[in-house]
């Protein structure tokens, strides 16, 4: 019976060791993991497809990610400043005339008439770069049509006479290159305009003027036009 309780003794002895051994290790804390910081990517970056946990970041040309500034577009022909005058010929109420006979016969396209301050202006503008000889000056007779000798009437008293050569007014089917034949600006000095010829390479037009003045004729380019200012 000794030999039986001194067992029992030790049997006690033996579960209370590993039960306090079992208890300890439960209640020490687990170790604490460190976790490295995800490294920002630089600006203009991009992850691998499918693996961005996996590898770092690859690094993506800036021009290819980010916007860019645009390109400012040049302006146009249409949007650029208007070239300036040439130097500006004397005012005159004497004859004027420029010949250019060798060359081919010009197309007139268009009659426009503008106001400004201290004179009127024609514009009669040519298809293409090369501009006909003229002759500006105040008819001394009256005024008729070239085909059908008929008299021609204008506005005011002063009709300066415009005559280009080598000149034409139509296209090669006959067809005018400009719709309106008589135009009647009612500007201070320019009172009207009419077509009175456009045959056998010339092409004529009478300006009623208020009274005979002083005139002045210009060569403009792009595009090219003759321009008949009358002073007021």
């Amino acid at each position: 019976m000794r030999r039986s309780g001194r067992g029992m003794r030790s049997l006690w002895l033996v579960g209370a060791l590993l039960t306090a051994g079992g208890c300890s290790k439960k209640d020490e804390p687990a170790p604490e993991r460190t976790v490295a910081p995800t490294p920002t990517p630089p600006l203009g970056t991009l992850p691998r497809e499918g693996e961005a946990e996996a590898r770092p970041p690859v690094h993506v040309a800036s021009g290819s990610v980010l916007p860019q500034a645009p390109t400012p577009t040049p302006p146009g022909p249409e949007e650029s400043a208007p070239a300036a005058e040439p130097d500006s010929p004397a005012w005159t109420s004497s004859p004027t005339e420029v010949k250019r006979r060798e060359q081919t016969q010009a197309t007139l396209v268009s009659v426009r008439t503008g106001p400004h301050e201290d004179y009127d202006r024609v514009v009669f503008q040519f298809e293409g770069a090369e501009l006909p000889g003229y002759q500006v000056a105040y008819a001394k007779t009256p005024a008729v049509q070239c085909g059908s000798g008929d008299p021609v009437k204008v506005e005011g008293q002063g009709p300066l006479e415009v005559r280009f050569i080598p000149a034409r007014a139509h296209t090669s089917e006959g067809k005018a290159t400009v719709s309106d034949l008589t135009l009647k600006p009612a500007l201070p000095m320019v009172r009207e305009l009419v077509r009175t010829c456009d045959f056998e390479a010339e092409v004529t037009w009478l300006l009623g003027t208020a009274r005979p003045t002083s005139y002045r004729v210009l060569e403009l380019k792009g595009p090219s036009r003759i321009v008949v200012d009358v002073k007021h």
